[in-house]
């Protein structure tokens, strides 16, 4: 009679641990969740946000006077469309521009084409967004843009769509 009790606790006993293994995980999923935030769906707006406070409206007009060869492009393919990064850099590349080699961003809250430029490079990222053919805004880049490639002492261009 014992041995058929023994028996019967055992299905009981692993029942119970494995209700317990699954509490811990839920309860450790949850505690990251808090520590990390609320999740990527708040994080994008947050970005947004940033962006546009510390950009310049988007503009397509053409400045004068930028030379092509005198300006320095970083083109990353942060879409989905692969080759693209090294399509833009070849447009660019045959109108004359210096470029660095193209790359891919993994991760980026950006939506739309995007050229970025730093102080005193407004012209220049204004001229590549006409030699683009447009469909690219043209914003600052913002202060403490971590996510951002480095493109030293050039203009960022961030495409997404063809």
């Amino acid at each position: 009679m014992t041995s058929e009790r023994d028996s019967n606790r055992l299905p009981l006993r692993a029942g119970a641990m494995l209700l317990l293994a699954v509490a811990v995980v839920f309860f450790g999923l949850g505690i990251h969740r808090l520590a990390t935030g609320s999740g990527d769906d708040d994080a994008p707006p947050a970005q947004t946000a940033a962006t546009q406070t510390t950009a310049a409206p988007p503009t397509t007009s053409a400045p004068a006077g930028v030379e092509a060869s005198s300006t320095k492009v970083c083109v990353v393919n942060a879409g989905n469309v692969g080759g693209l990064a090294a399509s833009v850099t070849k447009q660019l590349k045959a109108k004359g521009y210096k470029t660095a080699e193209p790359s891919n961003l993994s991760s980026s809250s950006l939506d739309e084409n995007t050229i970025f430029y730093r102080d005193g490079d407004e012209a220049a990222a204004k001229q590549v967004a006409t030699d683009l053919g447009g469909g690219y805004s043209v914003e600052a880049r913002p202060e403490g843009a971590s996510r951002l490639p480095a493109c030293t002492n050039g203009v960022l261009v961030i495409a997404i769509t063809e």
